[in-house]
């Protein structure tokens, strides 16, 4: 990697490249330009050579891109040629929703154990995982190898979600929940706010209209 400053814009493209390669490769095309792969992701292919110029240097000059060479590369780069295990906390609408989405270890994450603090709900068994009070996730993460903890409480509970999954070592979060937590700085958190997007979409409209 050439930059440990990478900006957060380049990785969320980078997500972008990873789907729209993986796609055309389901479709047989194993060599794409960059401008076909730029109008695919609806970027320009300066955009693109930029991008991928933080991890090295990808293409060949009058070919293009080898398709499956670089979505190899650029999951190396992002840390997903591996397996990485979860915990989801909080088996609520979203949570169950999370379970249910199979698409998650295709792309490199498995939800290995949930957690909820309803006594109704401790010991049920959904998608093949009992859930268990979250007071014991500290004594199963090293077990289960826990890396990874997804939150999905409602918004007064998330921040005691954080805590059960520092105390358990866990070394990133994504928060569902719409409430900010407080985590020491080594853990990094991203927050997945859907009104972010809806707010974005209303104002992109509204300046449409003007």
């Amino acid at each position: 990697m050439k930059s440990e400053h990478i900006p957060k814009a380049t990785i969320g493209r980078l997500a972008v490249y990873i789907q729209v390669l993986e796609n055309l490769l389901r479709d047989g095309n194993e060599v794409i330009s960059s401008e076909k792969l730029a109008r695919a992701c609806s970027v320009n292919s300066s955009q693109i050579r930029k991008d991928l110029a933080y991890f090295g240097e990808f293409g060949v000059r009058g070919v293009g891109y080898y398709v499956q060479e670089l979505i190899t590369s650029i999951k190396q780069s992002l840390g997903i040629d591996r397996l990485w295990k979860c915990a989801l906390i909080g088996v609520g609408n979203m949570g169950s929703a999370l379970l249910r989405h199979h698409d998650f270890e295709r792309r490199g994450f498995k939800i290995c154990a949930a957690f909820d603090c309803d006594p109704d709900k401790i010991g049920l068994e959904f998608e093949g995982m009992e859930i268990v009070c979250p007071t014991h996730l500290k004594e199963q993460a090293p077990d289960l190898n826990l890396e990874v903890g997804i939150i999905a409480t409602p918004p007064d509970r998330a921040q005691r979600a954080a805590n059960h999954l520092v105390d358990a070592n866990i070394r990133g979060i994504i928060n569902f929940a719409p409430s900010r937590i407080n985590v020491p700085k080594h853990i990094p958190v991203e927050y997945v706010d859907f009104f972010d997007h809806l707010y974005s979409i209303a104002f992109q409209i509204t300046l449409g209209n003007d």
